[in-house]
């Protein structure tokens, strides 16, 4: 038998593909590496909710006999990644995290998968999501402490990468759910500008909120995953022809210039926890006069208030057929956030959706001065218990205006857990954001690491 380098696991995405291209290791060697990883920990953390061994590695073995060949090779060749269980993939059910989908097998890839695939990656397995990537949780938990929530609804992609399982994965964020995860499990966590990344394929519930994002361990391979899978897809009807994204390139420069972040509390601000005030205090200190703190006029609450009114109607929308035909089979969120999208009215649902150009033309005044926003990722360490995925308020008003942000492993609490920093960017200069969030990474230094509690 084939003895297992464990230690594969734990590379990066870009540094296991540039070794797989040179012939230095194997996918298959990778994969392996990836399946003891998780063998040895899953039964704690959890992860996934579907996960063929077997397939993972005829996928590796394809992608190593392409290489033999000398054929092209993708940017992510013979890299594994895990799938967030709300994106179709043809060879894989895609079950959304309850039992009314239960043994569904979609045909075909979802764009994004599809994208991944061209790129070179092995489709890993289908990562778990809470029911219906809304807030009853499911059995993942946060790799640092087991009686920890490791968030949602991203659940299992965050912790697979934050364990050291796989190198990159998928989730998505229609208020908190990518940036809150990442939080709590102590990883990368990028959600781009809205409408950079096709959602065809995809559990919908709010098309103007929705949006795929990815997971990882260094701001590289951050870019190297999205900018795979930033290619216009007329089916997605919020996406627009535009030039190939420049994230890796831009993303590996040093600034021009030192950049200007702006420390704003938000209308949130109340909500942090003792450890969150306490640790950005000593940030904003550590950053010195890169760093000035900024307060938002009080209207930007309104803006946490307008994201409830659009995402309880759109969901009402959305998930109709699964609350009628499967009412007695739902959480009660979400049969209380359905219900509550029932009665709300046009008009308001209208009004609430201008709110988003109002606070757009406020942050584009601050992004007038300031390269990004530095601003909690959750209100303090993951919550104890499993019953709940924690609080997605310091994510609600960044995804209302459709910014990008990403959450960055820069700080623990009291209690050794992690808490993530969120940067947040103008929209679609997602390539500044990225390369801002690396050089804040190098000056402070990530906390990241691969945990299993």
């Amino acid at each position: 038998m084939t003895q297992i380098d464990q230690s594969l696991a734990l590379l990066g995405a870009a540094e296991a593909a540039e070794r797989i291209a040179r012939g230095e290791i194997t996918s298959e060697e990778l994969v392996r590496a990836c399946l003891a990883r998780i063998e040895d920990i899953e039964e704690t953390v959890q992860a996934w909710t579907y996960l063929d061994p077997d397939h993972a590695l005829a996928q590796a073995r394809r992608a190593d006999e392409t290489r033999q060949a000398g054929m092209g090779l993708g940017p992510l060749h013979g890299v594994p990644v895990g799938i967030k269980d709300i994106l179709d993939t043809h060879d894989m059910p895609t079950e959304q995290g309850t039992p009314l989908q239960a043994g569904r097998a979609p045909k075909r890839d979802a764009t994004m998968v599809a994208l991944l695939r061209q790129a070179g990656a092995v489709i890993m397995g289908k990562t778990v999501t809470t029911e219906l990537a809304l807030y009853a949780p499911g059995k993942t938990r946060n790799p640092h402490d087991p009686e920890r929530t490791p968030g949602g609804s991203s659940s299992g992609s965050a912790a697979a990468v934050a364990s050291g399982m796989v190198p990159l994965a998928v989730g998505s964020q229609t208020n908190g759910s990518m940036i809150r995860p990442a939080s709590f499990c102590g990883t990368f966590g990028y959600k781009p500008t809205h409408g950079l990344i096709s959602r065809t394929g995809v559990l919908p519930q709010s098309r103007v909120f929705d949006t795929l994002g990815v997971y990882a361990r260094g701001i590289g391979d951050i870019a190297l995953m999205a900018e795979q899978v930033m290619t216009y897809d007329a089916g997605d009807p919020d996406m627009a022809p535009r030039g190939w994204p420049r994230l890796v390139a831009t993303a590996a420069q040093q600034p021009p210039v030192t950049p200007a972040l702006a420390m704003v509390k938000g209308p949130a601000w109340d909500q942090a926890e003792a450890d969150t005030r306490a640790a950005f205090a000593e940030l904003a200190e550590a950053l010195g006069e890169v760093c000035e703190e900024v307060e938002l006029p009080e209207v930007f609450a309104n803006g946490i208030t307008a994201h409830r009114t659009v995402y309880c109607a759109d969901i009402a929308v959305s998930l109709a057929a699964f609350y009628t035909r499967g009412k007695e089979r739902l959480s009660d969120v979400l049969v209380g956030m359905v219900e509550e999208g029932q009665r709300c009215l046009a008009v308001d649902y209208k009004h609430a959706l201008e709110w988003r150009d109002v606070l757009n033309a406020g942050l584009d005044q601050v992004f007038e001065r300031f390269d990004a926003i530095l601003t909690p990722a959750a209100p303090g360490q993951a919550p104890r218990g499993l019953e709940a995925t924690g609080d997605p308020v310091f994510c609600t008003l960044w995804t209302f205006c459709g910014t990008p942000a990403i959450s960055l492993p820069l700080l623990n609490g009291a209690d050794g857990m992690p808490m993530g920093v969120q940067l947040v960017g103008p929209r679609g200069d997602d390539a500044r954001l990225l390369r801002t969030a690396r050089w804040l990474v190098e000056k402070i230094g990530a906390t990241a690491a691969p945990s299993n509690s």
